[in-house]
């Protein structure tokens, strides 16, 4: 589990494919100094577990599955991305709880300044249209983002100058790919919700069925 606030900036060393899978190096050398091999880390929001952890970079194995669903397999050396380590009992949780399980890869449309920020809007895949709402949280290659209006079928939100400076999400370019994670909470909910709609016969026939 992490906070959706990233603690360094690392920069792929080597991203080796390996049949179906792959093994990627970062450079990190705060994150490095603190991971031990079977530790949980975020890279651009994917959680991923360390293998090896020594001069300043670590290593981890990325499935067939992980490289499917985000955007690490088109990662190549020099290369900029997210890191955060996961959470522990007393870490301040000062974003929201993100698993790290990408829900899927969405594209930046568009920059624009604002008033002390920056606005960026990213295309919003059907399958998440429905946990994204206004003043919502959702996770941008792992950054704990607000959302601050929603489209049909894009998004937008307001990063401040420490997240332009301090994510990889300040030098993104339109047309950039990203992983986004929807609210584990907007997701639970609306299953039970669902769930309880599709299967509970006492509901009057006028309330509709489905969500």
């Amino acid at each position: 589990m992490f906070t959706g606030l990233i603690e360094e900036l690392g920069r792929v060393q080597s991203l080796t494919k390996q049949d179906r899978a792959a093994q990627i190096t970062v450079f990190a050398p705060q994150t490095a100094g603190c991971v031990h091999p079977g530790d949980s880390v975020a890279i651009d929001g994917v959680c991923l577990t360390v293998t090896t952890a020594e001069s300043g970079q670590f290593t981890a194995d990325i499935m067939p599955q992980t490289l499917t669903v985000s955007t690490l397999g088109g990662l190549s050396a020099g290369a900029v991305i997210n890191v955060e380590r996961a959470v522990t009992p007393t870490t301040h949780l000062g974003g929201h709880l993100v698993q790290g399980h990408v829900d899927a890869v969405g594209l930046l449309l568009a920059r624009r300044a604002g008033s002390q920020c920056e606005v960026l809007r990213f295309s919003l895949p059907p399958e998440l249209a429905t946990y994204v709402v206004p003043q919502g949280s959702i996770a941008v290659d792992g950054v704990s983002l607000t959302v601050v209006s929603v489209g049909v079928r894009w998004f937008e939100v307001s990063l401040i100058p420490t997240t332009l400076s301090c994510s990889g999400l300040g030098t993104k370019a339109p047309g950039s790919k990203v992983n986004l994670e929807a609210d584990v909470f907007s997701k639970y909910l609306y299953r039970h919700l669902k769930y309880y709609l599709d299967h509970n016969p006492l509901l009057p026939s006028s309330i509709p069925r489905s969500v």
